[in-house]
């Protein structure tokens, strides 16, 4: 394995995590990171706990502006940061491409899909991946990352059809330090999986207020469910993206029978968002499913009424 440094920007739950999990096997880490979090890192390092194995690293570099980044220097770029600054990541990364090298790749680690769009529009098809992420991370202190859930491995890929192979060996540290992590040419596959779920309960759940598994339980929510599932199902069919159910009624056996079941007691992110007042990720959910029906002319207004809802809420901060 080539010794490597990488560049994490985005320092919440799964920033940390991530950190921790390279720079546990070897790899340079070094964070973007603002405020009382960068202050918090540079006098306790960052740390991982929860499940697998615990890590501690100390003496993390952590910037504070792209101007401080030292140049030429890393081979990765991990974005792990809110959706809603994707924008201005990639505009400051283009500005300051001297940190990068020739051969650099920029890893996105988010909710939504369509996240490497703002960064294709100044990197190439080769430099740009994404990834799939249901293993639950939280941020107890600003440098802890602790893991709370684990069901499937991470998945490293394209939604360009570059060949993901060139990400194994990230792979490989982050499944050395306990995490399974893999590649697969069918990451726009799972992250419409993702979408699905992320899309179908994050909102609502935000709105009424409640946990997932309430959200099952009440008759007029779940037809607002079924009717959002049904909505993506069509936008998939009519794209030229894929999802691993053929029918709308497959994913909504397992999604109430098991995944939602697992996940009872659980509030999405969208609901902390609402609660700290901050703007949510709604864009790079039903936000994009919005997009893609409008583009391919198919009835998606079951989400555009969740979308207009949660943009309600927020209009209020």
């Amino acid at each position: 394995m080539n010794y490597m440094n990488i560049l994490v920007i985005g320092a919440g739950g799964v920033g940390i995590g991530l950190a921790a999990s390279v720079g546990s096997q070897g790899a340079d880490v070094s964070i973007y990171a603002r405020g009382q979090t960068a202050n918090a890192i540079r006098e306790n390092g960052i740390k991982r706990t929860g499940l697998f194995t615990h890590y501690e690293l100390e003496n993390v570099p952590v910037y504070e502006s792209y101007d401080e980044i030292a140049k030429n220097h890393f081979d990765y770029i991990f974005i792990a940061s809110k959706t809603t600054a994707n924008e201005d990541i990639a505009e400051n990364l283009n500005l300051h491409k001297d940190i990068l090298k020739d051969t650099t790749k920029i890893i996105i680690f988010q909710n939504g899909f369509g996240n490497d769009e703002p960064y294709l529009k100044y990197f190439t098809e080769k430099q740009v991946f994404s990834s799939r992420v249901i293993t639950g991370f939280t941020r107890p202190e600003r440098y802890i990352s602790e893991v709370t859930v684990y069901t499937e491995p991470i998945l490293l890929g394209s939604l360009q059809n570059e060949n993901p192979e060139c990400l194994q060996e990230i792979a490989d540290l982050i499944t050395e330090s306990g995490i399974n992590c893999e590649v697969t040419n069918e990451v726009d596959k799972y992250l419409w999986a993702k979408m699905l779920y992320n899309c179908t309960l994050n909102p609502l759940g935000a709105i009424l207020d409640v946990t997932y598994g309430q959200l099952t339980e009440n008759p007029y929510t779940l037809e607002v469910m079924d009717g959002i599932i049904d909505e993506i199902f069509e936008v998939i069919n009519a794209s030229p993206y894929e999802t691993l159910w053929e029918k709308s009624d497959d994913y909504k056996d397992i999604f109430y029978s098991k995944l939602v079941p697992d996940t009872y007691n659980h509030y999405s992110s969208t609901h902390q968002d609402i609660k700290r007042k901050i703007p949510t990720e709604i864009d790079s959910l039903n936000g994009k499913v919005i997009q893609l029906g409008n583009e391919f002319n198919v009835d998606v207004s079951t989400n555009k009424l969740i979308y207009n809802l949660i943009k309600a809420i927020e209009s209020t901060f």
